[in-house]
């Protein structure tokens, strides 16, 4: 992070127009990856002049939008912008030295980029030029934005956050598997923006066989479809599996039978052999390689074994979790299969970000607590 401390002076203007960028940065909450969510605006004499936000990777980022609507106005202009201005030459050129060639006098950024390519480079490059520079306005709102791509940059590894439709004793399905449909269609619709946003969906091979789900976006726009991410340690899914169907589907897997493993990429998945681990695929591991291939955000639809194994390894950065209000009963299946506690000293803690009604049910977001 920014070694800078954020300035007493910020005015409520700065903080309104910082607001506004960052609402601006939401509207590429779906399109961006694997880029940052990014919002910018310029203001002369207290008029916004300019403003924009990146869209979708390779075309202008959120900075030349902004210039270009505000044209000559920008000389002398303030710039708010969500994420430092980069300083290197990726798809586009440098929005830091756009921001130095239309003259404005003054940039406020909200939080340095983390980005090895990047971080302080684009600060350095604006105060190299004599542009007074001020960072750490609505920091916090503005790593919140991007989550994702903030945890790829800093460990190599997307954000994984694991979503959850359970009734309101804790399960998820019924002892025979049958989980549909526990919640209603309005937190149905409301979990299909959590995959329009993220760029991967995992889920493991027991949830294929059970409900042979798709894994798409469907109940929501979208301009494109996550890639889909199964856990399969044995190869059990079959060729023929709905999640298959369309391609974008990778099969993470620690068998090596050649057989099976031709029969899915024929079926068109991208079939990638990691360690095994605990017998499975590390799921260290599977992360690395999706960290890799520019994966942002994880969105974990799963049993109760992939849950209760993402949480015990300490991978889970947050919990969406659809309460309806019904009962399934003792012997219904639960959310994670964990090892039994002897004391509660080992007990799970987590912190709620935020709760409130979707439809008939209720919606939970926390994180657990290190």
């Amino acid at each position: 992070m920014s070694s800078d401390i954020p300035s007493p002076r910020f005015s409520a203007a700065d903080h309104a127009c910082m607001a506004r960028a960052l609402r601006l940065a939401a509207r590429g909450l779906c399109t961006t990856t694997p880029n940052p969510r990014v919002g910018c605006v310029i203001v002369r004499d207290g008029q916004v002049v300019g403003e924009g936000w990146h869209q979708r990777a390779g075309e202008a980022h959120a900075e030349l939008h902004a210039l270009n609507q505000a044209g000559v106005l920008a000389r002398g202009a303030v710039a708010y912008v969500t994420l430092e201005p980069c300083s290197h030459h990726g798809r586009t050129p440098p929005c830091a030295d756009a921001l130095v060639a239309a003259g404005v006098e003054r940039v406020v950024v909200a939080v340095e980029d983390p980005d090895p390519r990047v971080v302080g480079g684009g600060l350095a490059r604006l105060r190299t030029a004599g542009i007074s520079v001020e960072t750490g306005l609505l920091a916090d709102a503005a790593r919140e934005t991007n989550v994702g791509f903030f945890a790829r940059m800093t460990r190599g590894m997307p954000w994984v956050r694991v979503k959850i439709a359970a009734s309101l004793d804790g399960k998820t399905a019924l002892n025979n598997g049958a989980s549909q449909w526990i919640t209603g269609s309005d937190a149905r619709r409301d979990a299909h923006r959590l995959r329009a946003r993220s760029c991967a969906i995992l889920t493991g091979s027991g949830t294929v066989l059970a409900d042979d789900p798709q894994l798409t976006v469907r109940a929501v726009e979208t301009e494109r479809q996550p890639l889909r991410v199964v856990l399969d340690s044995r190869l059990r899914m079959a060729p023929q599996a709905k999640i298959l169907a369309g391609g974008n589907t990778l099969v993470a897997t620690s068998s090596e039978e050649a057989e099976k493993i031709n029969a899915l990429r024929q079926a068109g998945a991208e079939v990638v052999v990691l360690p095994a681990e605990d017998g499975r695929p590390s799921l260290r591991a599977l992360l690395k390689e999706l960290g890799r291939r520019e994966i942002n955000e994880v969105t974990v639809e799963a049993g109760a074994r992939l849950n209760g194994a993402l949480l015990a390894a300490g991978l889970v950065d947050e919990l969406v979790v659809y309460c309806a209000p019904v009962v399934l009963g003792d012997s219904a299946r639960g959310m994670f299969a964990l090892p039994e506690l002897t004391e509660m000293a080992g007990k799970q803690s987590l912190r709620i970000l935020d709760h409130r009604q979707v439809g008939d049910d209720f919606r939970w977001v926390a994180r657990p607590l290190r």
